[in-house]
């Protein structure tokens, strides 16, 4: 099966508001399995469905305290957070070799449907809760980048910028 293409920074796909998903059918259900092979393909623990340019609420995870279990959440909402915060480093498939420290919500409570149409909910703490703030970030539009101060996203973006620069001249030198 063929992996999807993940969009890169500033890609303007990644700035777009995903729509809910009317109906699960095969052809989502394909998309998530592409979705999970493309996410641990390149080293992932999440990926939403706005980052592979499909505007749909879809967003797929690996559980790292459960055993890597896979999760896929459709059509995803933040019923509850805590107001007790985690400061962590975070990367993006989206913005490969970049991360930064931002703070989340350290317990959630996030309902969704399952990839059988099924509604669930999830109580997620520390790397989950992070991971499903993140995608869902995405289906709004949203980047890491997005939750810095105006300095430390300048200062980012310059370094993304300077290595995209580097990676192009080698890509013309071949």
């Amino acid at each position: 099966m063929k992996l999807l293409n993940i969009l890169k920074y500033p890609h303007v796909g990644l700035t777009s508001i995903a729509k809910p998903v009317e109906k699960i059918n095969y052809e989502i259900k394909l998309l998530i399995n592409k979705m999970f092979l493309t996410m641990i393909a390149n080293k992932g623990i999440g990926l939403a469905a706005t980052q592979v340019g499909i505007l749909l609420q879809i967003i797929v995870m690996i559980d790292l305290e459960k055993k890597n279990k896979k999760i896929a959440l459709i059509n995803p909402s933040i019923i509850k957070k805590t107001n007790e915060i985690v400061i962590t480093k975070e990367g993006c498939l989206s913005i490969p070799q970049h991360y930064a420290y931002i703070k989340r919500s350290k317990k959630i409570l996030v309902k969704g449907l399952n990839e059988s149409g099924n509604e669930i909910q999830i109580q997620a703490e520390n790397t989950l809760s992070v991971c499903i703030q993140h995608e869902i970030d995405h289906l709004n539009g949203l980047l890491f980048l997005d939750r810095l101060s105006p300095l430390k996203k300048n200062i980012l973006e310059k370094k993304i910028h300077k290595l995209q620069k580097i990676i192009n001249e080698k890509k013309r030198n071949r």
